[in-house]
């Protein structure tokens, strides 16, 4: 099917990212300072604003909050609230005129607003999309709050978020949850659904938030006969506009907008919020890298744009950065990775291959150097129980078979074996006992003893990783895939492999971490029950998975 002709907005919007790509030249060069900070790529508004403010009463004409509400990366005394304005969400700009809207905000004690913490009014900018970001400062710490944002007569859904515990904080349990790769064509998020009902502290996404790919007007795999999607749906994202557009159909979806509304999200990326398999700026055909971080800074602004992050997260051009680390008291560090922007080009093509000279070569990274440092700097200061790492593809070696002719994922870090050795190398020299990877992108579950060294199964266990499997990517799956028996008996280390969809529930205490990998049967039909479909636990200072 011929590609549909791009609109003149989304020509426009195109022309407006490429003036400032050439602007702030290729990104391994860039110096963006003052003037250089076009605003095509930049979330920093003067106060003079170039649009003018709007009254929300004639210019919200109709229900804005159609995607919902959101809120993230919460500290001891400060966490994100996020909405975004759009009354008709699937058409470009959202229905709303190019104007500041102003948008009122609460934070309160209880469900009902009866005490009243926090309020105050923010500003939807139509150079944002007219999202909000509202950090909302001077909280308790460890402490559940209630929030909501009015626009004119308009009052959003109810959200309900936390705080995180004070640094110091002795605290005796943490509860959280991992998600990934939720691909709408293929199915319902009924997992999501499930999450929200879950009792967790916080959600962790990994990843693949969306797909660039075309939705046809049924909705792919959900096969929608009451409704038609917009045939701007069924194109491959490129634009600023195409990218804007694509969240607001995945947010509008109203399972995940209840997982939003119930926790307060962590979130990374992986590849397909830009292009699938994309490394730093090599994009996956191997094309121009100038015009690939063109299309990288469009996907990186939405991405910005719609999730709850904060303002140091905001991109420059086609840069953003969005590892970082939050404490949880004295119980957890979070260290959230990015293993997309930086990484070295995938040795040997995408796919699986044998290891080489080309995929073992020393110089091979996943995050980078500054990234690198980074880890094993926090890692050397880190007084936690537990240290986690939430992050996209696998840590862990995973063969294809027993043979010595193995191949192993080029895409994962199986492909950059010598980035993954140095990491565990400085865990190692820093004293980091109890070591947890948290993992998205294969649409599976696995849970991993990590080795030291993998080629040698006697060596000493460091850590676990625990792999979420998809909420919808991969359609259907099952309890035990085709491969089931070879991947386990070529991979010792392995412990778990299931292939349904759903999400991942970890529970940390002094004592131990278990994680119970919670599954639903189908995802393209709505409505699926879950299940628990096996549970894992390592022991604080004894590291190694037993099933519980």
């Amino acid at each position: 099917m011929p590609r549909p002709q791009p609109t003149q907005q989304d020509q426009d919007s195109q022309q407006e990212i490429r003036r400032a790509a050439a602007a702030l030249g290729r990104r391994r060069l860039l110096t963006v300072t003052g003037a250089a900070a076009v605003l095509a790529f930049t979330t920093d508004l003067p106060g003079s604003a170039q649009a003018a403010e709007a009254d929300a009463r004639t210019a919200v004409r109709a229900d804005p909050f159609t995607l919902g509400v959101a809120s993230g990366d919460p500290q001891p005394g400060s966490v994100v609230l996020w909405t975004r304005l759009a009354p008709e969400p699937y058409e470009p700009g959202g229905g709303l005129p190019k104007a500041r809207i102003p948008v009122r905000w609460e934070l309160a004690h209880d469900r009902r607003f009866r005490r009243v913490v926090r309020r105050g009014t923010a500003l939807a900018h139509p150079e944002l999309n007219h999202a909000v970001h509202v950090e909302a400062e001077g909280l308790g710490a460890d402490r559940v709050y209630y929030y909501r944002f009015r626009a004119g007569k308009w009052l959003s859904p109810v959200g309900r978020t936390r705080t995180a515990p004070a640094p110091g904080a002795d605290i005796g349990e943490l509860r959280l949850a991992a998600v990934s790769c939720q691909a709408y064509h293929h199915g319902y998020f009924t997992a999501h659904r499930h999450l929200a009902e879950e009792d967790v502290d916080l959600v962790f996404h990994l990843g693949d938030y969306l797909y660039e790919y075309a939705v046809d007007a049924h909705g792919g795999a959900r096969g929608y006969t009451d409704r038609e999607l917009p045939s701007r749906f069924d194109r491959e994202t490129v634009s600023l506009e195409e990218y804007r557009l694509r969240y607001a159909l995945y947010k509008s979806d109203p399972d995940l907008q209840a997982a939003h509304a119930a926790h307060p999200f962590l979130v990374t990326w992986d590849d397909h919020e830009t292009e699938n398999n994309y490394a730093d700026d090599v994009p996956e055909d191997g094309g121009s890298s100038e015009d690939f971080l063109v299309r990288r800074a469009a996907a990186y602004r939405a991405y910005w744009e719609n999730l709850p992050l904060r303002r140091p997260q905001r991109p420059r051009g086609p840069d953003m950065r969005l590892y970082r680390r939050l404490r949880f008291g004295r119980l957890a560090q979070f260290d959230i990775l990015d293993t997309r922007q930086y990484r070295s080009d995938q040795a040997y093509g995408d796919g699986w291959h044998h290891p080489g000279p080309e995929s073992t070569d020393p110089a091979r990274t996943m995050v980078g150097a500054a990234q690198e440092r980074w880890l094993l700097d926090g890692w050397r200061s880190s007084d936690t129980v537990w240290n986690l790492v939430p992050q996209q593809v696998t840590f862990s070696e995973r063969r294809s078979n027993s043979t010595s002719a193995y191949k192993v994922s080029m895409d994962a870090w199986d492909g950059a074996p010598a980035s993954r050795d140095r990491l565990l190398a400085g865990a190692e020299a820093a004293g980091v006992e109890n070591l947890m990877v948290l993992t998205g992108d294969v649409h599976k579950g696995y849970a991993y003893d990590i080795k030291r060294d993998f080629g040698d199964q006697d060596s000493r266990t460091v850590g676990t990783e625990i792999v979420a499997t998809s909420v919808t990517s991969g359609m259907d799956g099952e309890d035990r895939p085709s491969n089931w028996e070879t991947y386990l008996a070529a991979n010792p280390h392995m412990k778990f492999y299931n292939g349904h969809r759903g999400y991942v529930t970890v529970r940390l205490d002094k004592r131990q971490a278990r994680a119970d990998f919670r599954t639903v049967a189908v995802v393209t039909e709505p409505g699926a029950p879950v299940r628990t479909a096996a549970s894992f636990a390592t022991r604080v200072g004894e590291q190694g998975l037993h099933e519980v």
